[in-house]
């Protein structure tokens, strides 16, 4: 699963040290989280299903093959979340006889007609209607609603909705919509028959075998998994859908898209062949099941889901043109749930407290494909960003990788185990080498496959293929928590013509760890590798011709760390000018940014900068020089007008524009009115915001012309106080996703967060549907992610009933628009009950 990280900037710098206080403190004393005891082998589930799209409700019929699992029993117990249990009877041949059975509190239990042993079969038939309005479990941070089975305007109703209907059974919510035993450690084999109206397309796991025509405009799909996989990855789909079709070897790999969206499918989904192909290949053991098939829901309750053969994705895949030629903003997340094919599909982990052997591989797939695809730039900058979501919350220090103390399952969908996971695989592939990583990797699968494994599995296959021991690596990163706090000095011995290089820690438990440290002797970056023991100081010697230039710690960006820096814009330069790797440059390039315009040194930086190879460096010196200083002005205008006009990357264009802008100098107009038309969205809003710069009265007209529908958050930003102080009506749903949280965009930006909250009033007195709907579903996303912070939920309930009142307001005077104000007073009065 990739979950969505809301506004991580916004959100996780202010409450982080309050939102998972409740995680923190679920200690030991409160309840060891142990593998679930495996009582019952599940062997094949055979479903068949139809819908009642009024009540938005599932009729069902199961037939469920299972066996005692070791010892004799004669009792079958199921979950089964909010269900009508019809009948229950057992299945000899097709002759059924019924059976005795207990539903109460979402568990079924059923007694068997005698006790059966270990490898005897029986099959249980159950009817029963699957009712996911009724089930009670809640949502949380990774996934905000558990309800298993989701109708998406099933009647119809919203004329911009397309009718739905999707399944999402991680954590333990497939039991919402089939009776089954809902934990990861089982596996099974399926089919599904599924009755539809025919206009609609469906989707399942493995493979369509059959589709029959019924009477009454439906047909009836017939979908076969022949292959065991755990019961939170069966999934159903169903909707209005083009099927684009593409192919990896003889494999069938078919997107999935809403209509609308069918002339850029290959954009958005079409490098899925090659990363079938590129992991395949790293693995070393070809993608394992029948087909590949991807497709989006509205209203998702996460960010995607790799349910087996058929990802699910939110439809913030959904991009447009002037979206993709800036960046395809969901690329890492298709990588990241094919890659959960081999782990997590494949290989699965035996209990969420080892959720880290499926989601902490399918985060580095990310850097893998990166590295691959687009060069190890891209991917160290990628990671660099994910670890830092990690550095900067320290609610995640105390957490452990494996975490058998948590206080709900869901709590292990977090930055430790995506981010900060992913960054320790890194470490262990630089520690083991490529060769023995990825042979480690590859042991594994064809250990476990279509089995179930935990972390000192992992472990061990690791060690069998290196012929290290690595419970040094693994207690510490795995069964530990935090990270190194480093800070360093270096002293010179003109004697002996060497400097001592000081390495100390500061957190609470020293870590031991190799390090990279670069020593700058005339110059020249001399590496030097060295292992820094479990002390809280550590001391290193290296032979040099004079006092080092500077000395740079963690230059390869490896170690996953905190390290305290102190170097002078001189020193930067230097580092940025003679450093290879992505981190260094780009760290020395951030240091200087409140030396811009006071330092020569820092001037120069930025000059090199706009040369950079990688555009993130580029982007980031374009965001820090301020083009109103007529010094840097004289020193850096030209370069910057030139990626302005024919840099190959739209995102470096549209900052450059955004840096020329700020000049306010009518003779770059040209740059700026010929951008206004460009494709990107990027170099438009950029010139957008540059022209109006110039001329005002334009705002209307040239803020319209922006398709912000799924914009980046950058691009929101910077197009938010045009469109909130021009009223572009036009635009008010698309800056909803912002303007939500304008409470928490006070605390570090009191100036945005002004024109946030006139964005929100400006929603809450106006009768758009659209807008408030979008607001009231942020806000409870939101709610999951933050958990049950007091704080949060009193400033959110109280965002709400300040938009109610306005709702009443604009209803009292606008009776006749009651049919369109009160589904939105509904929309607010619900989310206001979810923050009670």
């Amino acid at each position: 699963m990739k979950r969505i990280i809301l506004s991580v900037a916004i959100l996780g710098a202010l409450f982080s040290g309050n939102v998972s206080a409740q995680t923190e403190t679920s200690g030991r004393q409160k309840e060891y989280r142990a593998t679930p005891a495996k009582l019952t082998e599940l062997k094949h589930t055979k479903l068949k299903v139809n819908f009642d799209y009024q009540k938005e409700q599932m009729n069902g019929e199961e037939w469920l093959t299972a066996s005692p699992y070791f010892y004799a029993t004669n009792e079958l117990i199921l979950d089964a979340k909010g269900m009508l249990i019809h009948e229950v009877a057992l299945d000899n041949n097709g002759k059924k006889s019924p059976l005795k059975y207990d539903y109460k509190n979402d568990v079924l239990k059923i007694s068997l007609d005698k006790t059966y042993q270990k490898n005897q079969d029986y099959t249980v038939y159950i009817k029963y209607t699957a009712r996911p309005n009724e089930v009670k479990q809640e949502g949380s941070q990774a996934i905000s609603d558990a309800k298993g089975l989701y109708f998406i305007n099933a009647q119809g109703q919203d004329p911009d909705k397309p009718t739905q209907i999707w399944t999402q059974g991680e954590t333990e919510s497939s039991s919402a919509w089939f009776p089954t035993i809902d934990k990861s450690i089982q596996k099974t084999t399926q089919e599904i028959y599924m009755t539809v109206p025919d206009k609609y397309v469906t989707l399942s796991n493995g493979l369509l075998k059959d589709s029959q025509k019924e009477s009454n405009g439906m047909r009836t799909d017939h979908w076969v998994m022949d292959k065991r996989h755990s019961t939170y990855l069966f999934f159903m789909g169903v909707g209005e859908y083009a099927v684009v079709k593409d192919k990896w070897k003889n494999i069938a790999v078919d997107y999935y898209i809403e209509k609308e969206y069918e002339p850029y499918a290959k954009q958005i989904y079409g490098n899925t062949p090659e990363m079938m192909e590129f992991f395949s290949k790293k693995l070393g053991y070809d993608y394992p099941w029948s087909k590949y098939a991807q497709i989006s829901g509205r209203d998702y309750v996460s960010g995607a889901m790799e349910n087996t053969t058929a990802t699910l994705h939110g439809s913030d895949i959904l991009q447009k043109p002037g979206q993709l030629i800036d960046e395809n903003q969901w690329e890492d997340t298709i990588a990241h749930e094919l890659f959960h094919h081999w782990f997590g599909d494949l290989v699965t982990a035996e209990s969420w407290s080892n959720l880290t052997v499926n989601e902490s591989f399918a985060n580095y797939s990310e850097y893998l494909w990166n590295e691959y695809k687009y060069g190890k730039d891209q991917a160290d900058y990628h990671q660099m960003e994910d670890v830092g979501r990690y550095i900067h919350n320290p609610s995640d220090f105390k957490k452990d990788l494996v975490r058998f103390d948590y206080a709900s399952r869901e709590d292990v969908f977090d930055l430790v185990t995506y981010q900060k996971g992913g960054g320790i695989l890194h470490m262990l592939r630089n520690y083991l080498g490529d060769d023995a990583f990825f042979a480690g990797m590859n042991d594994y699968l064809k250990t476990y496959e279509y089995k179930n494994a935990e972390a000192h599995q992992l472990r061990l296959c690791f060690e069998k293929v290196s012929g290290k021991d690595l419970n040094w690596f693994f207690n510490q990163w795995y069964f530990g928590s935090g990270h190194p706090k480093l800070n360093y000095s270096y002293t010179f011995e003109p004697v002996k013509k060497q400097v001592t290089v000081i390495i100390n820690q500061s957190q609470e438990l020293p870590f031991e760890f190799p390090l990279t440290i670069d020593v700058y002797d005339n110059g020249q970056p001399k590496r030097q590798q060295v292992w820094v023991n479990a002390a809280a100081k550590n001391t290193f010697t290296f032979d040099v011709s004079k006092n080092p230039d500077l000395v740079n710690i963690n230059a390869d960006g490896i170690l996953v760390a905190d390290v305290t820096e102190n170097k002078t814009p001189e020193q930067n330069l230097m580092q940025f000018t003679k450093s290879k790797e992505l981190k260094s440059r780009y760290n020395a390039l951030n240091a200087i940014k409140d030396q811009v315009g006071k330092s020569p040194a820092a001037t120069k930086l930025l000059s090199a900068a706009l040369k950079d190879p990688y555009f993130r460096v580029r982007e980031k010196a374009l965001e820090l020089m301020d083009l109103s200083n007529a010094e840097q002005l004289k020193a850096l205008g030209a370069d910057v007008e030139k990626l302005a006009s024919n840099d190959p990357k739209t995102l470096v264009q549209g900052a450059a524009i955004a840096a020329l802008a700020k000049t306010k100098d009518k003779k770059y107009l040209p740059i700026f009115e010929k951008g206004v038309n460009a494709v990107s969205n990027s170099v438009k809003a950029n010139s957008v915001a540059a022209v109006l710069g110039v001329d005002p009265s334009k705002a209307n007209t040239l803020a319209d012309k922006i398709d912000l529908e799924g914009a980046s958050e950058d691009l929101l930003t910077q197009m938010l106080p045009i469109i909130v102080k021009n009223k572009v009506t036009s635009q008010m749903a698309n800056i909803s996703s912002l303007v939500a949280f304008y409470p928490f965009i006070k605390f570090q930006n009191p100036e945005l967060g002004k024109t946030a909250e006139e964005g929100y009033n400006w929603i809450m007195t106006s009768d758009n549907l659209k807008a408030t709907q979008s607001i009231t579903k942020i806000l409870g996303q939101a709610k999951g992610q933050m958990g049950e912070n007091p704080q949060v939920k009193m400033m959110i309930s109280q965002m709400l009933r300040d938009g109610l009142a306005k709702k009443m307001e604009l209803l009292k005077q606008n009776p006749q628009k009651a049919s369109s104000i009160n589904p939105q007073i509904d929309a607010i009065n619900k989310a206001i009950e979810s923050f009670k």
